[in-house]
């Protein structure tokens, strides 16, 4: 089931981007074997049944300071199409499963890494998180207050900037290695990608369209038309229509002047359509501003929490969510017309299934025996 249903792929255990990255090509259907570092907890504590990124894999748990425990991976990589791993520059290398061993054993073989930083550079080597990444790259300054940035959860860089283009950089590799019969490395850093994700704003500043000062530029709520409202619940809508037609539908709609429409450009008059919309939709709760405007070309909608999302009518008629062990999540994505994604798999114990991995990718019992007596099976 689904497109990748197939494609042979081990994660070696990390956090953030990394899992996430594995979960999206497993929701795809590739084979995804998550290799522990022990069989317990890892140090973020989070417990197995309900860590949605390690849905739809399976989990085996290797001592990879033993040499029967590296020697066991070496082996797995030797039927894998691809591998990836999310350590600084050389962790891997130290260990013994570096791109050149990996390579050496399987010459087809993609190996993606995946850091905050890159593999080269001065910050190579230095610690960091999203929101260090994405500080360099002008997305952490764009987005925010006049007065001060605000931390866009760690969806821009982690997971936009690192995850995707992880995933992206895997199956091109992938498809390419059908033609060529050969693997390659693949250096993802959340750097790169959330550099890559501004280019739209690059344009716009070519454009004399975009300033580096947060709040005054169309798309970061410089302009009265695209913003957040407060409502009359203390909850808020978005409302985004640039496009005239749709700020005239806007306009109509909730009864403000039609004098600002023919004024929606003018920022003289944005100064009394901000005062405006602010006491206009303050008027009515969220869910009533939600049903004049939903359905209509009014770009309008009700901001609704994560939890809210789940019983959106149209997020329902989609199937946007489902329920995996009785846990609410993202349901796979995107649709295909053919390669039906599989309801995915309950996330598994770490290393409850080291065994069968072992004997699946052609471990014997005598093997297998061996290692559990080397202490290298954790």
């Amino acid at each position: 089931m689904g497109p990748l249903a197939g494609i042979k792929i081990i994660e070696m255990k990390g956090i953030g981007p990394g899992p996430y990255a594995g979960q999206l090509l497993a929701d795809l259907g590739a084979e995804i074997i998550v290799v522990e570092r022990a069989s317990k907890p890892n140090s973020i504590a989070v417990p197995s049944a309900l860590d949605i990124n390690s849905r739809g894999k399976k989990s085996i748990a290797l001592d990879l300071r033993k040499p029967e425990g590296l020697e066991a991976l070496l082996k797995l990589v030797e039927s894998a199409d691809a591998i990836f791993e999310g350590n600084r520059p050389g962790a891997a290398e130290r260990v013994g499963f570096g791109p050149d061993v990996c390579l050496a054993r399987n010459p087809k073989l993609v190996y993606g890494r995946m850091t905050g930083w890159g593999q080269t550079g001065p910050l190579a080597h230095s610690a960091g998180h999203d929101y260090n990444y994405i500080s360099l790259t002008g997305a952490a300054a764009a987005i925010g207050t006049k007065d001060q940035p605000t931390p866009p959860l760690n969806v821009v860089g982690d997971y936009a900037g690192g995850s995707m283009f992880l995933v992206v950089g895997i199956l091109s590799a992938l498809l390419e290695a059908k033609t060529s019969g050969k693997g390659q490395v693949i250096d993802t850093a959340i750097t790169d990608g959330s550099a890559h994700l501004m280019s739209m704003f690059h344009t716009l500043s070519e454009m004399k369209a975009w300033n580096p000062s947060r709040a005054s530029n169309m798309l970061d709520g410089g302009v009265p038309f695209y913003g957040a409202y407060e409502t009359s619940d203390g909850k808020h809508i978005s409302v985004g229509p640039i496009e005239p037609q749709f700020f005239a539908e806007m306009i109509q709609k909730s009864g403000m002047p039609e004098s600002f429409i023919a004024d929606q450009n003018n920022p003289k008059a944005w100064g009394e359509m901000k005062k405006v919309f602010t006491e206009t939709f303050k008027s009515k709760t969220r869910d009533e501003w939600a049903s004049i405007f939903e359905g209509t070309d009014a770009c309008v909608a009700g901001i609704l929490d994560y939890k809210e999302a789940i019983n959106h009518p149209h997020n329902k008629a989609r199937g946007t969510y489902i329920q995996v062990n009785g846990i609410n999540q993202p349901a796979p994505a995107p649709r295909f017309s053919r390669s039906q994604c599989a309801t995915p798999e309950a996330p598994h114990a770490e290393g409850a299934d080291t065994q069968s991995v072992l004997s699946d990718w052609g471990f014997s019992t005598d093997e297998i025996t061996l290692l559990a007596d080397a202490g290298a099976l954790t």
